[in-house]
C-alpha cells in the first residue's frame, strides 16, 4: 500500500512510518499543511493518515481540498482531540475513520487496512480473481492453492493491477504507486518493465493465465478478456 502520513510531531511521524514500512508499505510524510497540500495535489495514495492540528494550518482544510478535487484516497484522521464535534465534523466531511491519540500502532494498521479493503476490495480479507487467491492480511498469493513467492514490489504491483482490473494504467502511475515521489528521479521506466516481466513469469509458471496485457503507447491492463 502507498500511504501518506501527515503529522507534525516528528517522533510519532517516524514511528508510524517505520512501523508501516517494515510491513512492506510505501510511506511518504508531510510535517505541515503546505507540504501536505503539495503532496496530495501531485500524487494519489491508498490511504492518508491526517492529523487535524498542523503548525501552519488545519488538517480539516486538507480534507476539504481532497473532497473538492474528487480525490478518491482513503482518509484516516489521527488526532489528540477526543471531541465528538471534531469526530462528527471529520466524518461528515468525508473522512473514512477517526482515531484518537495515543493509539497502538497495531490498531492504526488494522484501521488503515480496513479502509483500503473497503475502498478497493469490497471490504474482504481475501481477494479472488479466477485461480488467484490473495490473503490481504497474511500478504500471501496462491494459485490453484499453491503458495506463490513474490517480492514486496511484485506483490504491491499485483494488488495494484487487480484493484484497477480492466483499466489501462500508465507506466508513470505504476512507478508513482510503487516508488512514490522517488519515481520522479527516474530517467526512464525500464525498471517497470522488468518488474512486470518477472511478475508475469511467476504467475504463468505457477499455472495462472497471462492477465497482464500491454496497451501500446499507454501502459498495461490486467484483464481476463
Amino acid at each position: 500500500m502507498k500511504i501518506l502520513i501527515i503529522e507534525d510531531e516528528k517522533g510519532l511521524r517516524e514511528s508510524v512510518e517505520n512501523y508501516l514500512s517494515d510491513g512492506g508499505n510505501l510511506c511518504e510524510t508531510a510535517p505541515d499543511y503546505q507540504s501536505a497540500i503539495a503532496k496530495v495535489s501531485l500524487y494519489n495514495y491508498d490511504c492518508i493518515l491526517l492529523d487535524i492540528t498542523l503548525p501552519d494550518g488545519n488538517g480539516f482544510n486538507v480534507l476539504k481540498y481532497l473532497k473538492e478535487n474528487n480525490n478518491p484516497d482513503g482518509v484516516l484522521i489521527i488526532s489528540a482531540k477526543n471531541s465528538l464535534d471534531d469526530k462528527v465534523a471529520g466524518l461528515e466531511m468525508g473522512a473514512d475513520d477517526y482515531l484518537v491519540k495515543p493509539f497502538h500502532l497495531s490498531e492504526l494498521k488494522a484501521r488503515l487496512m480496513a479502509i483500503v479493503r473497503r475502498k478497493s476490495f469490497n471490504g474482504s480479507n481475501s481477494l479472488i480473481f479466477n485461480e488467484l487467491v490473495i490473503d490481504l492480511l497474511a500478504k500471501e498469493v496462491r494459485i490453484n492453492n499453491v503458495l506463490l513467492k513474490l517480492t514486496r514490489k511484485e506483490y504491491a504491483l499485483l494488488l495494484y493491477f487487480i484493484a484497477n482490473k480492466n483499466k489501462v494504467v500508465s507506466k508513470n502511475a505504476i512507478a508513482e504507486h510503487l516508488w512514490g515521489d522517488g519515481a520522479d528521479m527516474a530517467d526512464n521506466f525500464d525498471f517497470i518493465y522488468s518488474h512486470i516481466k518477472n511478475l508475469r513469469k511467476k504467475l504463468e509458471e505457477a499455472g495462472a493465465k497471462d492477465y497482464i496485457k500491454a496497451a501500446y503507447g499507454m501502459g498495461y491492463k490486467f484483464t481476463d478478456q
